[in-house]
């Protein structure tokens, strides 16, 4: 998807369809034109990171803009091609290139690199907290999985505390199923000495409603985990928001599904 560039001096109404006149952006050809408290990096040392903009971090990143195009509008243009600035920050760097002509490999692998390091720092916090509830399950993978274009399942193995040990993705599947062997569960959790495992898995759909086959998967499971003096803590599945279901996932734990499937 490509956008052209705005004529210096004017606001035209594509140009409000990323820059808004109320926008905290200023609206300028060349980032020399504007006064230096506005320009992202000093702005940042001055008023400190929370101050900036999606627009004003992405344009640090990114260094410089491309011809009629200053770095700031750039940025703007990048984020409403992905959608969101979480859509931006799933994109492999070959998909951000896609998404304005001009964009090079270097620019697009150092924002693909900022993203991931990102989520890195936010699963190393998590990691310091025990998972309690299906809330701090979605929390921990969401951003790896709520634009996956198919089902991939994880595995958490906890401590008796039910402190976060290791995550393991077990599995990948296609749009609407995949297929997990017992082993791929039990094997990790005996190796790492586990007392407690947590499945979760995503609908590319959004609906988190469980199928026939998830229903199965949870009983089998749930029921091997007995055997083997595991608890089985829950089985969380990832989607969005729907007219019937408000949260954006789905927790056998939370609907009372793990006892009624002993």
């Amino acid at each position: 998807m490509t956008f052209g560039g705005f004529a210096a001096g004017k606001t035209s109404e594509a140009a409000e369809a990323f820059f808004p006149l109320n926008s905290s952006i200023p609206m300028s050809s060349r980032l020399t034109d504007l006064p230096s408290e506005s320009l992202p990096r000093e702005k940042l040392l001055a008023s400190g990171r929370a101050s900036l903009t999606d627009e004003e971090l992405l344009a640090i990143f990114l260094r410089t803009g491309l011809p009629g195009c200053n770095v700031l509008e750039l940025a703007g243009r990048l984020k409403q091609a992905a959608g969101s600035l979480a859509a931006l920050g799933a994109m492999e760097a070959s998909a951000i290139a896609k998404l304005h002509k001009g964009i090079a490999q270097a620019k697009a692998a150092t924002l693909a690199a900022v993203f991931e390091l990102g989520q890195r720092a936010a699963r190393e916090n998590v990691t310091r907290t025990a998972l309690r509830t299906a809330e701090d399950v979605y929390n921990l993978l969401v951003g790896e999985l709520r634009f996956e274009q198919q089902e991939i399942m994880y595995l958490l193995l906890l401590d008796s505390r039910g402190m976060l040990i290791r995550r393991e993705r077990i599995a990948s599947g296609t749009l609407t199923n995949v297929l997990v062997h017992p082993r791929n569960i039990f094997g990790p959790a005996m190796q790492y000495n586990a007392a407690r495992i947590i499945m979760v898995h995503n609908h590319p759909s959004g609906n988190s409603s469980p199928s026939r086959a998830d229903r199965e998967l949870t009983l089998a499971i749930n029921r091997a985990a007995d055997v083997m003096c595991l608890r089985l803590q829950d089985h969380v599945i990832i989607g969005a928001p729907t007219p019937e279901r408000a949260k954006p996932y789905f927790s056998f734990a939370e609907e009372g599904n793990l006892e009624n499937l002993r």
